[in-house]
C-alpha cells in the first residue's frame, strides 16, 4: 500500500497469496475436511465474491476530508479509510489476548465463513476470524490447516477473478521480480514452517505482524500514504 494503490496492492497481494496457497495444497491439502470445507466455504466464496466487488467501486468515490499538516495537504479517501480501518481492527485482534482466546460453536461455521469471505475480498484479511470460528470446528493441527489452506485458495480464486478486470491494465515489468520473490519466500516459509509445524510456534512473528499492520493503518486513515 506504500508504493502502489490500495485496490492494486490487495490484488497483487492476492497473486502472492493465492500461489502460496496452492503450493501448501501440495504438501499438506490431503488432510482437509470435507464437511467443515463445505459449510464454511461456500459462503465464504459467495461473501469474497461481495467484497472483492465493493473494493473496486470504492475507490471512485471523492476525499471525505482534507488538512494540512508541516505545509502539506493531505487528503482522506473513503476506501484507505475502510482498509485502514479493518487492518488496524485486525492487528488488535491479533494483540490482545482476549481476542485470540475467541471463539464460536460448530454450528456458526456458514456465518464465519461468510464474515471471512467478505473481508478477504474486501482488504485481504480473513485469517483472524476465520481461525476463530474454525478453531472449535473439532479438527486435528494438521486437518486445521489443510481445509484453511483449501478455504483461502476458493477466497483466493474467487477474489482474484474479480479483481483481474483491474489487474489486465497494470504494467508488471517493473515489478515482475517483487511479485515472484515475495511468492517464492512464501514458498519457502511453507515449506519450513509445515517442518515445524509441531515444534515451533510463531507468536513473536504474529505480534511483530500486527504491529507493524497498526503503523500502516494509522498512516493510510490519516492519508499519511
Amino acid at each position: 500500500m506504500v508504493f502502489f494503490p490500495v485496490e492494486v496492492a490487495i490484488a497483487l497481494t492476492g497473486i502472492v497469496h493465492f500461489g502460496n496457497n496452492i503450493f501448501k495444497l501440495f504438501i499438506i491439502g490431503k488432510n482437509f475436511n470435507k464437511e467443515v470445507l463445505l459449510r464454511f466455504g461456500i459462503p465464504a466464496v459467495i461473501f469474497a465474491f461481495i467484497g472483492a466487488y465493493l473494493l473496486l467501486h470504492i475507490p471512485n468515490m471523492e476525499a471525505i476530508y482534507s488538512y494540512s499538516l508541516f505545509g502539506k495537504t493531505f487528503q482522506i479517501f473513503p476506501l484507505k479509510l475502510i482498509i485502514a480501518s479493518l487492518l488496524l481492527l485486525f492487528a488488535i485482534i491479533d494483540l490482545i489476548p482476549f481476542f485470540n482466546k475467541l471463539q464460536f460453536d460448530k454450528n456458526k461455521l456458514p456465518l464465519g465463513g461468510a464474515l471471512s469471505g467478505f473481508f478477504g475480498g474486501l482488504s485481504g484479511s480473513q485469517g483472524a476470524l476465520r481461525s476463530a470460528f474454525l478453531i472449535r470446528a473439532g479438527l486435528s493441527k494438521e486437518a486445521f490447516i489443510a481445509t484453511t489452506v483449501m478455504i483461502s485458495c476458493f477466497v483466493d480464486f474467487t477474489r482474484l477473478g474479480v479483481y483481474a478486470t483491474r489487474i489486465v491494465k497494470i504494467d508488471f515489468s517493473d515489478n515482475t521480480p517483487l511479485i515472484i520473490s515475495a511468492t517464492l519466500s512464501a514458498m519457502c516459509g511453507a515449506f519450513i514452517g509445515n517442518k515445524l509445524l509441531k515444534k515451533v510456534t510463531l507468536k513473536l512473528l504474529q505480534i511483530t505482524v500486527a504491529i507493524m499492520l497498526a503503523i500502516l493503518a494509522i498512516a493510510l486513515g490519516l492519508g499519511l500514504i
